[in-house]
């Protein structure tokens, strides 16, 4: 406990000593951790984008004219029942005809030559929506393969589905948000490697110019704990101290964000960032202090095997 205490008020002499050059250690440090923080809220709007395009695809199912209630509902269950499947939602005749005029009101022939009409030309739908894009073509197969449990009498309970009509747009909006999630994957692995790299060789940099104190410690028989201790312990501040700034610094980023660029990107960064700052804090705490502490552990280890 006692070589702890020495350690650790060593760490931090060592830090208050380093002056200009623990301060550019930290200026690293905080570039990383903002790299890391502005990576965290871009991967935020990222997937909210895909959930917004998520949200808007569905295949729609149209029910037969006349068909029996117990049968809509029978289906009805049978699709929520699928694993793929996140939502069904039902749309009567009459409920379809009064969102049509809705939505046709102000085109005055359209309502005309419905109005003519004896009949509802429309029919219930079911909208379904499955977890996944890719999954659609896994609940129009269920609706193909069942076709003989959802007859009534010769005539198919499903009239048509717009499935077919939209398997390309489904299939290229699939791609493209695989490619997207890739892309961001690797461009995030490269700029943290970038990153830790630069800090790595920062710290490096500051336990260069006391080599000749790790020296000296050594020919006095500290032990290698010792010797690394104070220096794990520097870059384990380092990694505290530019936590606290970053975060400071991100707070005033994402006010104007969340001011100026809500309708841009879909979401608001600075809600984002307030709601989620307790997960945001603890990522970059812990980056930080793994950063400068292992950087700190690695960089001194050629000077103890010397």
């Amino acid at each position: 406990m006692t070589e702890l205490k020495r350690i650790t008020k060593a760490g931090f002499i060592n830090f208050k000593r380093g002056g200009s050059v623990s301060m550019v250690a930290v200026i690293v440090v905080i570039i990383t951790l903002s790299v890391i923080t502005a990576i965290i809220l871009l991967q935020a709007v990222f997937l909210f984008s895909l959930n917004v395009i998520r949200d808007k695809v569905d295949v729609r199912i149209y029910i037969t004219k006349n068909t029996p209630e117990d049968k809509i509902m029978f289906l009805k269950s049978s699709l929520e029942k699928l694993p793929e499947v996140a939502e069904v939602s039902y749309m009567s005749a009459e409920d379809n005809l009064a969102d049509f005029r809705l939505r046709h009101a102000s085109d005055y022939p359209t309502i005309a030559a419905l109005d003519e009409l004896n009949d509802n030309p429309l029919l219930a739908t079911f909208g379904v929506k499955a977890r996944e894009i890719s999954q659609y073509e896994t609940i129009a197969n269920f609706l193909k393969s069942n076709n003989a449990s959802l007859m009534v009498g010769s005539v198919s309970v499903v009239d048509h589905t717009n499935y077919y009509n939209n398997k390309l747009v489904m299939d290229r909006l699939n791609t493209i948000i695989s490619g997207a999630q890739r892309l961001g994957f690797l461009i995030t692995v490269i700029l943290i490697i970038i990153s830790i790299i630069v800090t790595f060789n920062t710290i490096k940099l500051t336990i260069f110019i006391a080599k000749e104190e790790i020296g000296v410690m050594r020919l006095v028989g500290a032990s290698k704990m010792y010797v690394r201790g104070p220096f794990m312990i520097e870059g384990v501040i380092y990694g505290i101290v530019a936590t606290i700034v970053t975060l400071i610094l991100f707070l005033p980023i994402t006010i104007w964000l969340g001011r100026n660029m809500t309708d841009f990107l879909g979401l608001n960064i600075y809600n984002y960032y307030i709601s989620n700052f307790f997960q945001i804090f603890a990522i970059i705490l812990l980056s930080g202090i793994i950063l400068g502490g292992i950087s700190s552990f690695l960089a001194v280890r050629k000077y103890l095997n010397k």
